[in-house]
Parts: structure tokens; sequence; C-alpha cells
């Protein structure tokens, strides 16, 4: 079985929880804003920290201070594919839910890498991760990060 082999068919078996399905199809129908992660490449170490000031979200050795837990537990899934821009819900009613769903599409996809990986090398293993994660990374670029700023309606007009 050849890498790519290998990626469609944990791409296949994910369907409706495939990362970037969940993105364009449940965040980006939100009200968003960006968010831009100053980090260059994929960091090897990803923590959140519960300190003194509030929640962190620690990215290599930056430190990013997020306002709640579910906020970091959301930018740590793509903090942890290396994206640089993403688009974050403004309704922090709906962040959590949504941290819950790219945590465990993330946690499902690494099961199943090892699992279609099984009797196969170190090094096929980690080129297969290695492509899932480009190919994700991609479609979210490709997807993009939603406005700067949220669009707020300014109606103030009775009717």
């Amino acid at each position: 079985m050849t890498v790519e082999a290998c990626v469609q068919q944990i791409r296949k078996v994910l369907g409706e929880a495939w990362l970037p399905r969940i993105y364009r199809e449940r965040i980006l129908k939100l009200r968003t804003r960006s968010y831009h992660f100053d980090v260059a490449g994929i960091p090897r170490r990803i923590v959140i920290q519960h300190t003194l000031l509030g929640v962190e979200l620690k990215v290599g050795r930056k430190r990013l201070l997020c306002p709640d837990l579910a906020t970091a537990r959301y930018l740590s899934v793509f903090a942890r594919l290396g994206c640089r821009d993403v688009a974050l819900p403004y309704d922090i009613t709906k962040i959590s839910q949504l941290a819950d769903e790219l945590e465990s599409s993330w946690y499902r996809m690494l099961l199943l890498v090892d699992q279609e990986t099984k009797g196969k090398s170190a090094s096929f293993r980690s080129r297969v991760l290695g492509s899932l994660i480009a190919e994700i990374r991609a479609e979210i670029a490709a997807a993009g990060a939603g406005t700067r700023i949220p669009e707020f309606k300014q109606s103030t007009r009775r009717q």
C-alpha cells in the first residue's frame, strides 16, 4: 500500500469527521473573526497552561493568552496542524462544542493512522501522517480564515 492510498483510505473512513470538512461546513458558516498564529512551522510542543492570569496556549516558546479553556482547546488543534490563519467563532458558546468535534477528529485520525500502518515501518507511518497534515493544512488555508473583524448588522431602525 502506498502513502497516497493510505491517506485516501483514512480520509474516506473519516468522512463527515474530516477536519477540513468540519471547518468549512460548521465553523465558516458562523460569524467568525480571523486568528493569526505568529509561529514558524509546526511546533513540536503544544501545552494548555492554567496560570494566575487565566488560560494560556503555549505553542513552542510562544505563549498565547486565551479567554477560556474552550478557546485554548480549539486553537490547539490548529496549532498542531501548523496552520497560520484560522477562523475563530465570535460566539463563545459554540466554541466548546466545536473544540470537542475538532479534537475528536484529530485523535480519530491518529488512531486510523496507527491502524492503517500497523506492521509498516515508522518512516512510512510518519510519511502518512505528514501527508495527512499537509493535506488538511492546505484545505484549511484554501477555505480561508474569515474576516479580520466580525460583521455586525447595524440596522437600528424599527419597522
